[in-house]
């Protein structure tokens, strides 16, 4: 390995092709891209599918796909299933066995949380000199581990009496996370670990692992946990959490990223709008938080309002019929995007607001006004022979209005009912002209 490589900030996300890719898996990704590419760094992909019962097909694609979304881009790429082809774990494993720090195990095999929990500290194997079997670590007594967490910014340690025995090497010769993560970080020379804080009880075995390989150990970091605003940790249990749900619910890649990047981290001027090359070039892990941050809906849903009206009516519009599988044609959506722009927070919202523009809804008639009829009848007689543009129209009604004596937003809550169906919409008068004539003269007669 050259010594310019050695030199860089090297991180890495290493995630399991387990299931949904979790926001909090995301901002795992963002931080360790952002703390690599502020310094010219590599960042590297790694999928941890060494757990071959509880790979969900699919989903290996689905995170590659998803990081190419929110522009999260690799420098390298990397699959531990194809990496135990080359002996590496097994090697590792090995050598840990010759030198006495492990050991050959026959038991059955044990739930990894129950093993890692401390309620079973140490295998009846471990001194039985056996030649076949899983491999586990040996865990000393009374031997105090510790490191220097650089995100909680303070010293950890642990006495390993209370470290269980842990499997390295499983006799399928599949490696466990704790062999395999310490192996492929000191392989390819990761510098810095960013992990979820979940992660922090495995740290001590790690520790070990690394001290007995002789390898040099990465600075390791521990990220706060997002909670939920009822209280406990956010879990896929408690909503759409996961990216692809999010995205689905019609939030921007972009906006998501952004409302992401403030969950656990802070800029020192209270900047709250980053595009992924802003927050890149102001990254600097002393802004890392030490409380663990909420998940704020409201707070996501003005993050996407904001990037929404960013967006130009084209690609808005291009936007929303890509999220509703083209069921509804781009020329309609992009003359309707003016008129809702300023209005949704995410682009589900389209349909709630504008849907009436492509399917004539049902109109509840308890909701119109007890002049309803009159007020429709002369709406008619107002637009059936207008030159059909917006200033006619507006023009046409308000004197009608006044004519009448009509209430003002009586006779327009009724027109705006008998289109629509609901009380809350665009704006009515631009929503008549894009509607066409024909087909609001069709509605409202529908209701007299």
């Amino acid at each position: 390995m050259s010594e310019k490589r050695k030199s860089k900030i090297r991180t890495r996300f290493a995630p399991s092709p387990t299931g949904d890719l979790h926001i909090g898996s995301l901002r795992t990704a963002l931080y360790s891209y952002a703390l690599a590419k502020h310094s010219g760094g590599d960042f590297i992909l790694r999928i941890e599918d060494t757990d071959q019962k509880r790979e969900i097909k699919g989903s290996k694609e689905k995170i590659l796909e998803l990081l190419e979304t929110f522009g999260l881009k690799w420098d390298e790429y990397y699959v531990q299933s194809e990496r135990v082809k080359t002996g590496i774990y097994q090697d590792a494993a090995l050598s840990l066995v010759k030198k006495g720090y492990a050991f050959y195990c026959q038991c059955s095999p044990r739930n990894p949380k129950t093993e890692s929990s401390g309620k079973v500290l140490r295998d009846p194997c471990r001194d039985l000199n056996l030649k076949t079997g899983a491999i586990k670590l040996k865990v000393p007594e009374n031997k105090i581990v510790s490191f220097n967490d650089f995100v909680l910014n303070k010293k950890i340690s642990w006495n390993t009496s209370s470290v269980a025995d842990t499997t390295l090497l499983k006799s399928d010769g599949f490696p466990t996370y704790h062999l395999a993560v310490v192996v492929d970080d000191y392989l390819m020379e990761v510098s810095h670990v960013l992990r979820g804080h979940d992660w922090l009880p495995s740290t001590p075995i790690h520790l070990l692992v690394y001290e007995y390989l002789g390898y040099k150990m990465p600075a390791i970091g521990h990220l706060t946990d997002i909670l939920d605003p009822e209280g406990g940790k956010l879990s896929k249990r408690k909503g759409s959490v996961s990216c692809e749900a999010l995205l689905n619910d019609g939030y921007l890649p972009e906006a998501l990223l952004n409302f992401v990047m403030l969950l656990g981290w802070a800029p020192k001027d209270n900047r709250e709008l980053f595009t992924l090359s802003d927050f890149v070039s102001v990254f600097d892990p002393d802004g890392f938080q030490k409380n663990n941050p909420i998940f704020n809906r409201d707070k996501l849903d003005w993050f996407n309002g904001e990037y929404i009206r960013q967006l130009s009516d084209k690609d808005l519009a291009s936007r929303i019929v890509k999220l509703f599988r083209d069921e509804y044609a781009l020329s309609d959506v992009l003359k309707v995007v003016p008129l809702v722009k300023e209005r949704i927070k995410t682009l589900r919202e389209f349909e709630t607001l504008a849907g009436f523009f492509f399917e004539r809804p049902g109109v509840d008639v308890s909701l119109l006004g007890g002049n309803y009829k009159e007020h429709l009848s002369t709406c008619l007689e107002a637009i059936k022979s207008i030159p059909w543009n917006l200033d006619s129209l507006n023009e046409a009604l308000m004197n009608k209005i006044k004519e009448k004596g009509f209430k003002t937003g009586d006779f327009f809550m009724d027109l705006r009912l008998a289109i629509t169906g609901k009380r809350i919409t665009p704006p009515i008068n631009e929503s008549i002209i894009i509607l066409g004539r024909d087909e609001t003269l069709e509605r409202i007669s529908a209701l007299l």
